[in-house]
Parts: structure tokens; C-alpha cells; sequence
């Protein structure tokens, strides 16, 4: 998909928390809500919008995918190429993976605040899950119907409505994420995705061939 504009914080915070609220008839605020009905939100972390890494932390080759989830070329990368790629290079140690969320639309930025709700230990397993049903969770024109189908990829994933609902309604995780994304496609030159950077050289929408000698060079090196 390609990127010709880029919502402010400050509107996409509005798509996340108050279009979320009318679509979905949520309660009226996050983590103090959450706590009323006896259910604590999600504890904050330090940084909203920061990496997470898959892999070996330690692990030579970084790759970085700018991906949306909406984006039916990065679910095909996700579903096609991505298991062999993990396979060979992130789960033997070669190669750490970090994905970079793209926020074309409101449900983009939605799926991410449940994503990161879950935490880090969740956070690829929620991605995974979104690219293999992206048709079955985004493919409705109707938002409270998206919210709803969220909502149930999150019930599965572990969490309850009430930290959903918490996670969704927080303005200040949305402007941190929202402005985050803007720096970081900025500083890189981002203009479509997926885009992938492997080891600081930014390479566009790749088959497993084309990444897998990418991957081998730079393990090379």
C-alpha cells in the first residue's frame, strides 16, 4: 500500500478513542472504568511506541518491517514468506525482527493499541492472527463491526473487554504511537509497505528469494 498521507496525532487520537466509543458503545473513559467495574486496566509502560523485538536480542542482522495491518501486501508477507524467514534466521539466532506499525486508517491504529495491550510476550502472536484473518476482521465498511471483531481477536488472545476497552480509550498511548509512526517513516523514507530495512539498507515488498539473499549477505558481512 502506498503512503500518501499521514493523519496528526491529535486526529488519530480521535479515531482511536472518541470513533471507537460511538462505534462501540464503550464506557466513558479507560483505566478509571476499568478499575469501577473491578477490573484493573493493563499497567502503562514506560514507552507506548516502543520496538519489540522478535528474536535474539543480540542477534547481528536487524530486520524492520513497516507494515499496516490493513494491508493486504504485508498479509501476504506475513502468511507467505514471514514462517520460513523466522524459521531459518530469527529462531536460529542470525537475525532479530522488530515490526513497525503504519497507520493508514482508523482500524490500523485500533488492532495496534490491542496488539500492545497484550504486551510484548502477545504482541506477535496478536499480529500473526490479524494478517492470516485480515479479511474476516477489516473487511467491513462498518466500524462498530470492526471494533466488535477486534474485540473478539482479543477475547481470544487472553484479554477481557474491560482491558480492551481501557487500552482502546487511552489518548496518550494514540498521540505517542501516532507520533512515533510519523518520526520514524519520516526519518526513513517511508512511502509504502511493507518496506523493509535490514541492517540499516531499505528495501521494498520482497519475496522469500529476494530477502533470503538480503538476510545471507548481511549475515555475511
Amino acid at each position: 500500500m502506498t503512503m500518501k498521507t499521514t493523519l496528526s496525532a491529535l486526529a488519530m487520537a480521535t479515531l482511536a478513542g472518541a470513533f471507537w466509543l460511538g462505534a462501540s458503545a464503550l464506557p466513558d473513559t479507560g483505566a478509571a472504568r476499568a478499575q469501577a467495574a473491578g477490573t484493573a486496566a493493563p499497567a502503562a509502560a514506560e514507552d507506548p511506541a516502543r520496538d519489540i523485538i522478535m528474536g535474539n536480542v543480540d542477534a547481528p542482522v536487524t530486520i524492520i518491517e513497516y507494515a499496516s495491518f490493513t494491508c493486504p501486501h504485508c498479509a501476504a508477507f506475513s502468511n507467505d514468506v514471514f514462517p520460513e524467514i523466522k524459521k531459518e534466521y530469527i529462531d536460529t539466532g542470525k537475525v532479530k525482527f522488530i515490526q513497525r506499525e503504519v497507520y493508514f486508517n482508523r482500524y490500523d491504529l485500533w488492532a495496534a493499541m490491542v496488539a500492545r495491550c497484550g504486551g510484548d510476550m502477545r504482541y506477535y502472536g496478536f499480529s500473526k492472527t490479524y494478517f492470516a484473518k485480515q479479511r474476516d476482521w477489516a473487511g467491513s465498511d462498518d466500524p462498530a463491526v470492526v471494533a466488535e471483531n477486534l474485540r473478539g481477536i482479543a477475547r481470544a488472545g487472553g484479554l477481557n473487554d474491560e482491558q480492551v476497552n481501557a487500552c482502546l480509550n487511552d489518548q496518550a498511548t494514540a498521540e505517542a504511537l501516532v507520533k512515533a509512526y510519523s518520526e520514524r517513516a519520516q526519518a526513513d523514507g517511508i512511502n509504502s509497505t511493507p518496506t523493509f530495512i535490514i541492517n540499516g539498507e531499505k528495501h521494498n515488498n520482497m519475496s522469500l528469494a529476494d530477502m533470503k539473499a538480503a538476510l545471507d549477505k548481511a549475515v555475511s558481512q
